[in-house]
C-alpha cells in the first residue's frame, strides 16, 4: 500500500480583487479563496498513482480557518483524509516557516511520497517542496511533467525548451509537479457527497511541538516592505496600415526593445 501526502494551499483566487493589510499581508478576508490550481495536479497525480494500485491520500494544508476549503476540494476529488494545521502565529509566515510546519506535521504522518504543487498561484516562490525535503532529509525530484512509481522508485520527466530530463529517486521522496502532468479532475457528485464523511484533524502549533517564535511574520526571513496598486491599463497604440504596415511594426517593437 502506497501512503501519499499532498501539500496544498488555499490561495485568493486571483481573479478577484485583492487588498492588502496594514502589516503589508494580503486580506485574506476580503477576497475568496481557493485551492492552488497548481496543486490540484498534484493530488490528480496522486489519485493516479493510488488507482493503479493500492493506497491513500492524505491532504496537508497551513493556513486560517478557510484553509479547510483547500482541503474539501481535495476530499471531494478523491483524497481520503485531510490535515489542516492552523495557529493564530502562523500569519505573515514566509516560505522557510512554512516549509518547517509542514516538515513537522508530516513527521507525525506515515507516508511513502510527498506531492506538492510546482508553485502556488499567489507567492509563486517554488522553493517549500525543496525546504520541505531538505528538512526531512529526502531526495526532491522538482518540476516534473510526468510520474511513474514502480515499487519504491519514483521516475519522473522534466520538459525543458529544448530537452526532456529523466530523474529517478528511491525510497521516500519528495515530488513536485507541472501543470503539464495532465488536468486534474472535477468533483463528481459522489465525490462531493462522499467528502462530507471524510477525516479531518486540525494540528496546532503545540500538537507539532513549534514555538510561536520559530514562525509568523515578526520571524519572517522574508516580507513585503511596501506596494501599490498596478496602474490602470492605457489604450494600445493602433499601426495603421498605409502600405508601410510592415515598417511601423517594426519601428515600434524597436521602440519597445522587442527587436
Amino acid at each position: 500500500m502506497t501512503k501519499i501526502v499532498v501539500a496544498v494551499k488555499y490561495v485568493p483566487d486571483a481573479t478577484a480583487n485583492r487588498s492588502f493589510n496594514a502589516d503589508n499581508t494580503v486580506d485574506r478576508d476580503g477576497v475568496d479563496g481557493l485551492l492552488s490550481e497548481l496543486d490540484e495536479y498534484a493530488v490528480e497525480q496522486a489519485l493516479q498513482i493510488i488507482e493503479a494500485g493500492e493506497g491513500e491520500v492524505t491532504v496537508l494544508t497551513v493556513g486560517p480557518d478557510d484553509a479547510a476549503d483547500a482541503i474539501r476540494k481535495a476530499l471531494q476529488m478523491g483524497a481520503d483524509a485531510g490535515v489542516h494545521v492552523k495557529d493564530d502565529a502562523i500569519h505573515g509566515s514566509d516560505a522557510f516557516a512554512t516549509s518547517l510546519v509542514l516538515a513537522e506535521a508530516i513527521k507525525k504522518l506515515d507516508y511513502d511520497l510527498l506531492f506538492f504543487g510546482m508553485t502556488s498561484t499567489d507567492g509563486g516562490m517554488g522553493v517549500v517542496p525543496t525546504l520541505v525535503a531538505e528538512r526531512l532529509g529526502v531526495p526532491a525530484v522538482t518540476f516534473a511533467s510526468e510520474v511513474t512509481v514502480d515499487g519504491d522508485t519514483v521516475k519522473i520527466r522534466r520538459d525543458g525548451d529544448v530537452a526532456a530530463q529523466t530523474v529517478e529517486a528511491t525510497g521516500k521522496v519528495v515530488v513536485s509537479v507541472t501543470d503539464q502532468t495532465g488536468e486534474a479532475r472535477y468533483p463528481s457528485f459522489k465525490g462531493i457527497m462522499a467528502a462530507k464523511k471524510k477525516e479531518v484533524q486540525e494540528w496546532s502549533l503545540a500538537d507539532l511541538g513549534l514555538d510561536a517564535a520559530s514562525v509568523g511574520l515578526d520571524n519572517a526571513w522574508s516580507k513585503v516592505e511596501s506596494f501599490e496598486p498596478r496602474p490602470a491599463r492605457t489604450a494600445g497604440e493602433i499601426v495603421t496600415d498605409e502600405g508601410d504596415g510592415g515598417t511601423k511594426l517594426a519601428e515600434f517593437l524597436a521602440s519597445k526593445k522587442f527587436v
